[in-house]
């Protein structure tokens, strides 16, 4: 018996209608951001929120991300603050996520937070998600539309080929613009960047006129994205490589002969978008993957976390 495979629906009125109809049914939706493609379930309802972990692999400890359509309903769920509305009125909707006490009354299920007494919450830019955000009209826990530890999705594509047997359906609106997570960033006691991602750290500390806090490694989980290995392919990476060795695929970055180039000019910004399709390219290949080296600034931050995670050592 052939397994049954994810809807395809169209970023119109009608297939965002169906897909908010299916997320208040308590079905997975897979849906593009600016960032990435998310796996989305009703927050608030916990059978729904327990199919994203089941379906994905994930751990339950891993908190989730929980996408609102704007700051007022981001207030419905957390204790908001003088800082979080200044940093919500820079860079949101965008790809900030920001992690705030839960608020009494909030509704969420214990599931998402993984039973901490804070949530990750963002609003995201993208249209089609704004869209199907005010069309379901609630808060939506959506990791990225992988299976847990591998490379995120960047296209309905990638998310029909890990997931299109457990989830109910996919919104597909071509490939995602920033190409990796959002920037995760803890407010308390004092701003701290729990994850790197599309928004640069930079611009932040800019508008905060401060630097931020660094994440500690090796400590307890606090938002999402921190796992080691992360983001993973199934191929074994090699960082901070100036040539492929006998045997190896090559991703480049900047002006060089390789198999496929995160950016043959350099620009960081091109490079995260393209780095999670490309990784999915080498790695149906199924040969060792080695990587040139990309600069540490700017975007540059993130996309080295995550080929870090890829190239981590597996449990």
């Amino acid at each position: 018996m052939t397994a049954p495979t994810a809807e395809i629906l169209s970023p119109d009125s009608t297939g965002l209608a169906r897909a908010a109809a299916l997320l208040a049914e308590g079905g997975l939706v897979a849906f593009p951001t600016e960032t990435v493609y998310g796996l989305g379930a009703d927050a608030r309802n916990g059978t729904a929120v327990a199919g994203i972990y089941e379906a994905k692999g994930r751990p339950s400890f891993n908190p989730l991300i929980v996408h609102v359509a704007d700051v007022e309903a981001a207030r419905r769920y957390v204790e908001w603050s003088d800082l979080a509305d200044r940093l919500a009125g820079a860079f949101w909707p965008g790809p900030l996520t920001l992690v705030l006490p839960l608020r009494e009354g909030h509704g969420i299920s214990p599931l998402v937070t993984a039973g901490l007494d804070t949530l990750a919450v963002r609003v995201p830019e993208h249209p089609t998600a704004h869209a199907l955000l005010a069309a379901f009209g609630g808060p939506v826990a959506a990791p990225s539309a992988n299976p847990s530890g591998r490379i995120s999705s960047t296209t309905a594509g990638h998310v029909l080929a890990g997931l299109g047997d457990r989830i109910a359906a996919v919104v597909d609106d071509g490939p995602t613009p920033v190409g990796v997570e959002s920037t995760i960033l803890g407010l308390a006691p004092v701003p701290t960047l729990l994850r790197p991602g599309g928004l640069p750290a930079e611009a932040i500390e800019a508008m905060l006129g401060e630097p931020l806090q660094g994440l500690t490694e090796g400590g307890p989980l606090t938002a999402p994205g921190q796992m080691t290995s992360h983001y993973a392919p199934a191929a074994q990476v090699r960082l901070n490589a100036e040539a492929p060795n006998e045997g190896e695929l090559y991703l480049g970055f900047g002006p060089m002969k390789a198999d496929l180039n995160l950016s043959e000019s350099g620009d960081l910004r091109e490079a995260a978008a393209n780095l999670f399709g490309h990784l999915h390219a080498l790695d149906a290949r199924a040969l060792p993957i080695a990587v040139a080296p990309v600069p540490n600034r700017g975007l540059g931050v993130a996309i080295n976390d995550r080929l870090r995670r890829a190239a981590a050592p597996r449990d």
